[in-house]
């Protein structure tokens, strides 16, 4: 069994359009303006987790300032996941509009089983201020994850590199220790730091963050019971993060990382609508 925990698929008008949305959203034009950047649909990665089988993947949201662009990416997600059986939907949203708490219940009713890929930075609210407590709470109403883009301090820049600040990240877990919170991307770095609060962390993008030498420790680093398998698919094929995964942790913990972990967190929220 393995359960990839960072995915992210588009509707195909997307794809299609790209100049469009490039046009009307800020972050979607930093991360994918340029046309070597992939967007994969629904289809896409149904067929990439034939080759290395990957049992289930949790499909992540779109950080969209429009509320419309956040409603048709979610129903797109929504609809995916109902259709293929092997999709997880991790719904987006933008705490900076009024609609935010009726699109999460709306999602939640739907089948949602999680928020994110979460990126408040580039939404313009903030985490540790009272648009993070409405997060809070609606994500205690429902029973939802929450996924968040984390940003590594310090090393390269990238397209998409700011999302959530370590520091705000740390800050919000600390303050809402009851919610089951995920930190992308290792949280970024988060268990390299003194103290850090318990929460999941994925291992998406893995190879990009935390090259050669640095990957070993930064996987170790992380509690055996708090790591996810995830490979950010499309920008990295599933095959190559699995790999390095496989390499770096463990043999006694690597069932947790690739499947158990990722059911036992699963099987704490609500189970989706039928």
């Amino acid at each position: 069994m393995i359960i990839d925990f960072h995915t992210h698929i588009f509707p195909p008008d997307v794809r299609e359009r790209r100049e469009d949305y490039v046009a009307r959203d800020p972050t979607f034009e930093e991360m994918y303006k340029s046309p070597k950047a992939k967007i994969a649909t629904a289809e896409d990665l149904i067929r990439a987790m034939d080759d290395p089988p990957v049992d289930l993947s949790v499909a992540l949201g779109f950080a969209w300032q429009h509320h419309d662009d956040i409603v048709r990416h979610n129903d797109y997600l929504l609809d995916a996941a109902t259709h293929s059986g092997r999709l997880i939907p991790f719904t987006a949203i933008n705490m900076a509009d009024e609609r935010a708490e009726a699109e999460i219940a709306r999602c939640a009713a739907a089948g949602a089983r999680g928020l994110g890929e979460l990126r408040p930075e580039n939404q313009g609210w903030a985490l540790n201020g009272e648009a993070g407590d409405r997060l809070a709470a609606a994500a205690r109403e429902h029973d939802l994850i929450l996924l968040f883009h984390v940003t590594e301090e310090g090393g390269h820049e990238y397209p998409g590199k700011r999302g959530c600040a370590l520091a705000s990240f740390r800050q919000f877990a600390r303050k809402h220790p009851d919610l089951k919170v995920v930190g992308a991307h290792l949280g970024g770095g988060i268990y390299q730091t003194d103290d850090p609060p318990e929460v999941y962390v994925d291992t998406g993008a893995q190879p990009f963050l935390f090259r050669g030498d640095e990957a070993a420790p930064a996987l170790t680093a992380v509690p055996p019971s708090r790591l996810l398998f995830g490979s950010d698919y499309p920008l990295i094929p599933q095959a190559r993060v699995l790999a390095e995964v496989r390499a770096a942790v463990p043999e006694s913990t690597l069932s947790a990382a690739l499947h158990q972990n990722a059911e036992s967190l699963l099987a704490a929220v609500s189970a989706p609508s039928t």
